[in-house]
């Protein structure tokens, strides 16, 4: 189980409330199908993945990754198993390179006014959990 301090739920609900699910998770889904093509071999359903703009099945996917995410943000005390109850999404194979670039969009978005080094830090601590029981849940598809 993972400790949180008041300080790290403040910046991690502070931060999320600011998160356009729908730009952010088109965004991260469509930065991964360049920077990592194989990636489109799983999800040929997607159609071409070889230009930035999100088809509109990566934005649908892209908004359903990241309300796994909020379905963390919201349980935050016990992740392991609000994971271990709820589908989350068919990316099991994904969730540490896409944590890194959900960050880089979250950043690209917020720069350092919003992103700042401390929240980052949060931030990553917050999907290192995520990712250590996203991968390991066994309902996941």
């Amino acid at each position: 189980m993972v400790e949180w301090t008041d300080v790290e739920l403040s910046a991690i609900t502070s931060l999320w409330g600011k998160i356009d699910v729908a730009e952010i998770g088109a965004q991260a889904l469509s930065r991964l199908s360049i920077v990592y093509p194989w990636f489109q071999r799983y999800f040929q359903v997607f159609g071409n993945l070889s230009t930035n703009a999100a088809t509109p099945s990566v934005a649908k996917h892209g908004r359903t990754v990241m309300g796994g995410l909020e379905n963390a943000v919201k349980n935050m005390d016990n992740i392991k198993q609000t994971y271990a109850k709820t589908e989350v999404c068919d990316l099991r194979l994904f969730p540490p390179v896409l944590s890194e670039i959900v960050t880089f969009c979250v950043a690209s978005k917020f720069g350092l006014q919003v992103f700042a080094p401390d929240v980052q830090m949060t931030w990553q601590k917050f999907l290192a959990v995520v990712v250590s029981f996203w991968g390991n849940s066994s309902t996941i598809k």
